[in-house]
C-alpha cells in the first residue's frame, strides 16, 4: 500500500490541550504554514524550513482548538507556499488520497486532508486561497469549508494573497465539523432561513462534462425533500473568463509581494507548477491589479444581491473526481485551470462555500458545494446536516 505521508516528520512537542472542552475527545492535525509552538514552519519548502527556527507560540485557530479540549497529533504537508491544488510536493512527496488511493489528493491542504481521510486525525486545519480546502475535501471525500473571508483568524499562518486566503478545516463526519466550527466559527452575521431558497448555477454546469452533469442531476433529485426545486441562474458576471483572469492577476500579484522577495533574496527551489507561477506572477503590475480588482469588485457587488440574504447556490466543488497520480503535469495545470472557474465563485465573492461528499464517480468521490451569503457559515453547516 502507498505510505500516508501526511504528517511532516518533526520531532515531537508537546502541546498542550484543555483537560476538557467541546472538543475533548478528538484529534487534529495542522497544515504546516500555522504556527504551532516548539514546531518549526516549513510552508512545504526546504529553504521555508530552514528559515523558520522553533516557533514560540501558536496561531490563533491552533489555539482554539487545543484550548478547546482536542488533541494535537502533528503538522501536516502543504503543496509549496500554498500555492498549488494538485497536492503534490517536488521536496516531500505526495500525501495519500484516503478517498482513492490512485488519484492526487488535491491541495494545498493535501496533508491535513490525507490525515483526516486516513482516519489519522478527526479534524484537520487547512486553509483556502483559491480551492486549497475545497478541492482536496472534494478528492477526498470529507466536508471542507470555505468560511466567508475574514471570519476566522489567520494570525499566525502564513500569507499567500491576503485578499483570498482564509482558515478552513476538514472532517468526516458532520458532527465533528460542526463542533470544530462553534469553536471556531462564532455567531452568524447573516441569519439565513432553516429553509432557503435555492439557486443552481445553469453557467457553471455548462463548463462541465457530461457525465458529472449527471450525477449532480441525480444528486438534486436525492435531495428534493431536503432543496426543492432549485432555480437555474447566472452566476458569473461578466463571464467566466473575466472572472478566471481577475481570480489569476489578484492572487498572483499578492503572492508576489508577500513571497518574492523571499524568493530572489535565498533562491529558493520551487518545484514544477510552483514555480512557473511564481515567475509568472513576478510579471503582474500594480495597474493591472487594479484593473483586475474592479472586475472583482462588480462581481461581488452581483453575487452578494443574487444571493441576498435568503438564498444559497448549489455547484460541484469541482469540475471532475480527481485526476490519477499518473497524469501529466500539463494535464493536471489544464484541470487546475477549470477548477479556478468555479472555485473562483466563492473566492472573489468573499462567501463561505461548504463541500459534502455526496457524490461519486467511477468509485471514487466528488464533492457537492453549497455557496451561502456573508457570514452565512452557522447556517450551511446546519444545512449540511439535513443532506448528509
Amino acid at each position: 500500500m502507498t505510505p500516508v505521508n501526511c504528517f511532516v516528520p518533526y520531532p515531537k512537542a508537546a502541546l498542550a490541550s484543555a483537560p476538557s472542552g467541546p472538543l475533548s475527545g478528538l484529534r487534529f492535525a495542522v497544515k504546516d504554514i500555522f504556527d504551532v509552538a516548539g514546531y518549526p514552519t516549513g510552508c512545504g519548502n526546504p529553504h521555508m524550513l530552514a528559515l523558520s527556527g522553533i516557533k514560540t507560540a501558536s496561531a490563533n485557530s491552533v489555539t482554539l482548538l487545543a484550548h478547546a479540549g482536542a488533541s494535537f497529533v502533528g503538522k501536516t504537508h502543504t503543496d509549496e507556499l500554498a500555492f498549488s491544488m494538485n497536492g503534490k510536493n517536488a521536496h516531500f512527496g505526495t500525501p495519500r488520497n484516503g478517498g482513492a488511493a490512485q488519484r492526487i489528493p488535491g491541495g494545498s491542504s493535501s496533508g491535513s486532508a490525507s490525515a483526516v481521510s486516513n482516519r489519522l486525525a478527526d479534524i484537520a486545519l487547512g486553509t483556502d486561497t483559491g480551492g486549497s480546502v475545497r478541492a482536496p475535501a472534494s478528492h477526498c471525500g470529507l466536508i471542507g469549508l470555505r468560511p466567508t473571508h475574514g471570519r476566522v483568524s489567520l494570525q499566525g499562518a502564513m500569507d499567500l494573497a491576503p485578499d483570498f486566503d482564509t482558515c478552513g478545516w476538514f472532517a468526516r463526519d458532520i458532527d465533528s465539523f460542526a463542533r470544530a466550527g462553534a469553536v471556531l466559527l462564532g455567531t452568524d452575521t447573516c441569519a439565513l432561513p432553516d429553509g432557503p431558497e435555492v439557486l443552481v448555477a445553469a453557467d457553471v454546469l455548462d463548463l462541465l462534462e457530461p457525465r458529472v452533469q449527471t450525477v449532480f442531476a441525480q444528486t438534486l433529485q436525492r435531495l428534493a425533500l431536503v432543496l426543492g426545486t432549485p432555480k437555474p441562474v447566472h452566476a458569473a458576471t461578466p463571464s467566466f473568463d473575466a472572472l478566471y483572469w481577475a481570480f489569476r492577476h489578484i492572487q498572483g500579484y499578492q503572492a508576489w509581494q508577500c513571497h518574492g522577495e523571499r524568493i530572489v533574496r535565498h533562491g529558493l527551489q520551487l518545484g514544477h507548477g510552483v514555480h512557473e507561477r511564481f515567475a509568472w506572477s513576478a510579471t503582474i503590475s500594480a495597474q493591472q491589479m487594479e484593473q483586475h480588482a474592479a472586475v472583482r469588485d462588480r462581481f461581488c457587488a452581483d453575487f452578494t444581491a443574487l444571493l441576498g440574504s435568503n438564498k444559497v447556490l448549489v455547484l460541484p466543488t469541482m469540475p471532475d473526481i480527481a485526476p490519477l497520480l499518473t497524469e501529466e503535469e500539463t494535464a493536471l495545470e489544464d484541470y487546475r485551470n477549470q477548477a479556478i472557474r468555479l472555485l473562483c465563485l466563492a473566492g472573489l465573492s468573499g462567501c463561505p462555500q461548504i463541500s459534502l461528499p455526496l457524490m461519486t464517480l467511477g468509485g471514487a468521490p466528488l464533492g457537492f458545494s453549497i455557496i451561502g451569503p456573508h457570514g452565512s457559515d452557522q447556517a450551511l453547516i446546519r444545512l449540511a446536516a439535513k443532506l448528509l
